[in-house]
């Protein structure tokens, strides 16, 4: 009963994270300024990397835990050079 509700869960989970990552496409092409851009890149990032997690569930893979970790810090470093090159116009000093 409880391996039902879990694949359930998981489905629901994934069909909501690609709801929520076409959203984000669609404000990353729409949006009027570079910072809601950069916003929506986060998210999508982090969508992305959720979305891998619930694939990593669903199959008991570990490879995909690992490559969502590897997406998790790759996004980190890369939302932070976007933010302080729109802070600054320059990333390295």
């Amino acid at each position: 009963m409880s391996g039902i509700i879990l694949a359930s869960a998981v489905t629901l989970s994934q069909f909501f994270l690609v709801a929520a990552m076409a959203c984000m496409l669609y404000r990353l092409v729409r949006g009027p300024r570079a910072q809601d851009r950069v916003l929506c890149f986060d998210a999508l990032y982090i969508d992305g990397m959720l979305l891998l997690l619930t694939v990593g569930i669903r199959t008991g893979s570990t490879l995909y835990f690992e490559a969502a970790l590897a997406i998790a810090l790759l996004g980190f470093v890369s939302s932070v050079a976007l933010a302080k090159f729109l802070m600054r116009g320059e990333v390295i000093e």
